[in-house]
């Protein structure tokens, strides 16, 4: 039983935790998960089939033939022709991975698996784990400044999320004794390299998620001071990991408490 927190930070009631809560943490089967949620982000790169291979370039060793090879003293390297004297031709190396503007040797495929595959079943308990790991003091204090908090998980009321300006959120996140954590994941800093030019040019932490129950639109207020928010149906990976290791801070309403399975 955990206690739930109304706006101005004060305790309006306790609430039972779902089982989800004592979900035994595997690290393997964790890890799979967040590799296989990741893995479809990646974009499939690879050459056209016919890249390099748009030349005429075969010459046969025949004796006495037309347009042969023979008695040149020329390896079997694939040829085109660049000119021409009567029989005498002037050869250029062509397609073959050593020539100039030739094939690769062994470029990407187009039908390369890239996504990694999971069982259903394996991802929900893979979540779960998270879940269960959000609820170690322990384990969240490596990633997140929760100096001041006593107890995890944080339970606040259903109105919580009514706010509307985002000082009123920061209001309310600073209520909780998250005050280190507010001014963490609100510092941004200036990238490095030519990243400021293509988008991305601050870099900001990887901050805690606020979970409301299924079916609420919380406004802009919470994510202007870089919080997440999501439902329980919706958790991924990505929301109950950082980046693949487990103890993300996770802020729970009443109603995603009970919406929990």
């Amino acid at each position: 039983m955990v206690k739930i927190f109304s706006v101005d930070g004060k305790e309006s009631g306790d609430i039972n935790l779902p089982e989800v809560f004592n979900t035994k943490f595997n690290y393997v089967t964790f890890k799979k998960a967040y590799l296989a949620e990741e893995s479809e982000k990646f974009q499939l790169k690879y050459t056209d089939p016919m890249a390099g291979k748009r030349k005429v370039a075969e010459l046969t060793k025949r004796r006495r033939s037309f347009k042969t090879s023979y008695g040149r003293g020329l390896d079997r390297t694939p040829r085109k022709t660049l000119s021409r004297v009567g029989t005498n031709f002037s050869y250029m190396g062509a397609v073959a991975p050593n020539t100039v503007g030739g094939r690769q040797a062994h470029p990407p495929k187009a039908e390369r698996k890239l996504v990694k595959e999971i069982n259903k079943k394996e991802r929900k308990l893979a979540i779960k784990m998270g879940i269960a790991a959000s609820a170690d003091i322990k384990q969240v204090s490596e990633f997140h400044a929760i100096n001041g908090i006593k107890g995890l998980p944080i339970v606040v009321d259903d109105s919580a999320i009514a706010v509307k300006k985002t000082k009123d959120a920061i209001k309310l996140f600073s209520s909780l004794g998250l005050d280190p954590e507010l001014k963490r994941i609100m510092h941004k800093s200036i990238r490095s390299g030519k990243g400021k030019l293509r988008g991305r040019k601050y870099k900001k932490k990887l901050a805690m998620v606020l979970v409301v129950k299924d079916g609420e639109n919380p406004p802009a207020a919470f994510s202007n001071i870089n919080i997440k928010v999501t439902n329980p149906s919706s958790l991924s990976m990505s929301d109950v990991s950082q980046a693949g290791r487990p103890g993300r801070l996770m802020i729970w309403t009443k109603g995603a408490i009970e919406n929990l399975r």
